[in-house]
């Protein structure tokens, strides 16, 4: 069989962006753009984008620019964060299942909620998750099967299986994963992009409108946190909790006031907890595994690596091209396609005025595919992350975690567990591409429009 190319193209837009001098034309383009949002944010972005420096769009709803100049991505992101804070247009869309998680907030707020959850996302912490992530990784090669299979919905089983290893000392049942898994999934499908509430300049105190179905989904979410929440307070409170990532955040005090989240705090911060660790992840593993697919001398590299692998979290380090294969995967499909900061005040952005609330869009789906950035964009190719590989300026345009203070505190981990679960994948079974190569769409993640298929056959070595 003829292996797919790397990676599936670029969505082709349905009409060209006209640029900013045509005004009223400019202005149509935005609101249809908007619609699109609701199908989905990569198709119906310009092409462009993947060239520009910087991009500007204006409605008489909202005014954004989206920026690829790495003086501007340096500028929002790890110069001056406070004067590009979260925008509150997106707490709009994810407020019924985040509800003020460190995802969202701003300013002391944010600041507050880091100096608890911080401490247990050190360095010296990931060893001792190590075992959780490796007992997760053992389970998910024990249960995939030969043959055709769609990778995200196992993928999203394994990672939600550490994400609970990790944080409550559970492993994740069959029942539990799958609703979960049932609930996320119907929480992307219900969550668009662009909720109306996001682009309309709507007073505080007028109620939200968020669809039946959104409201249903994240409240089963949450529901399940909340549970488990309490059971784990109950636990500190007996002193038989152990001594997993939950109960490091729960009795973690607020270096300057000595205040501990409540438990509707942790609620939430739960909640971005297994967002981040459990939809982004398993994006990232199922992309991963798909080019594996196509890109066998790759492949077999990493099962060298995964069939060495031992429990042991210092053999880690000996991961190099499982390493190599999963920055690139992030490269190309970065779990979280757009960062969106609001202006606090007028700025000067590559010559235009942004007045204050304007948003600024940072786009890893465009970053880390520029064409004055990157040598070949669109090449899979885990080489470029050898020391002499890619060009110097692109390594300022590769943000799968963010950057600055609000880079992500669990990318440490996000690393070990998708580069394990890679290699020992690799190390079991051999991957082949599945009947259709799959399309990128932007839910809550970057997943496949009809699932992510590959086939596996039993490494017999």
């Amino acid at each position: 069989m003829i292996p797919p190319a790397p990676f599936p193209p670029k969505p082709v837009p349905p009409a060209p962006v006209p640029p900013k001098p045509a005004a009223r034309e400019a202005r149509g383009s935005v609101l249809r753009l908007a619609g699109g949002f609701r199908r989905d944010l990569l198709s119906a972005l310009p092409a462009r984008l993947f060239h520009a420096w910087m991009a500007e769009f204006r409605s008489p709803l909202i005014h954004s620019f989206l920026c690829n100049d790495p003086a501007l991505v340096r500028l929002v992101l790890q110069d001056r964060p406070g004067d590009f804070p979260k925008s509150n247009r997106l707490r709009e869309g994810l407020a019924p299942l985040l509800g003020n998680s460190v995802f969202v907030t701003n300013g002391a707020e944010w600041a507050r909620q880091r100096r608890i959850i911080d401490p247990a996302f050190e360095g010296g912490r990931l060893r001792e998750v190590f075992p959780a992530i490796w007992a997760a990784t053992e389970a998910a090669v024990a249960r995939l099967r030969p043959g055709q299979i769609d990778i995200e919905p196992e993928a999203s089983h394994a990672a939600a299986d550490v994400i609970f290893r990790a944080l409550f000392s559970l492993p994740i049942e069959h029942r539990i994963a799958a609703r979960v898994f049932a609930a996320f999934r119907a929480h992307q499908d219900a969550q668009p992009i662009v909720n109306p509430a996001a682009l309309l300049p709507l007073p505080r105190w007028l109620p939200r409108w968020h669809s039946r179905r959104t409201r249903q989904t994240a409240a089963e979410i949450r529901a399940l946190i909340r549970d488990l929440v309490a059971r784990r307070l109950a636990d500190i409170a007996a002193g038989t909790a152990p001594d997993d990532l939950a109960s490091k955040i729960m009795t973690t005090p607020d270096p300057a006031t000595g205040r501990r989240f409540d438990q509707a705090e942790m609620v939430d911060q739960v909640a971005i907890f297994f967002l981040a660790g459990h939809e982004t992840s398993a994006s990232a593993l199922s992309w991963a595994l798909w080019l594996l697919a196509g890109n066998l001398d790759w492949q077999d590299r990493v099962a060298a690596e995964g069939a060495a692998l031992t429990a042991d979290f210092g053999a880690v380090a000996g991961l190099r091209a499982s390493r190599a294969v999963f920055r690139e995967a992030l490269r190309l499909y970065p779990p979280v396609p757009m960062m969106v900061r609001e202006t606090t005040r007028s700025e000067t952005l590559r010559g235009r005025c942004a007045p204050p609330g304007a948003q600024v869009i940072l786009s890893p789906w465009h970053l880390h595919r520029h064409d004055r950035m990157w040598d070949r964009p669109d090449a899979f190719d885990p080489a470029r992350w050898d020391s002499a590989g890619g060009k110097a300026s692109a390594r300022a345009a590769y943000l799968p975690f963010s950057a600055g203070p609000r880079a992500c505190p669990g990318a440490g981990f996000a690393m070990i567990e998708g580069v394990v679960m890679l290699a020992r994948i690799a190390a079991a079974f051999r991957l082949s591409p599945g009947d259709a190569a799959p399309v990128p769409v932007a839910r809550l993640t970057i997943r496949g429009r009809d699932g992510i298929l590959i086939r596996l056959a039993p490494r017999m070595e």
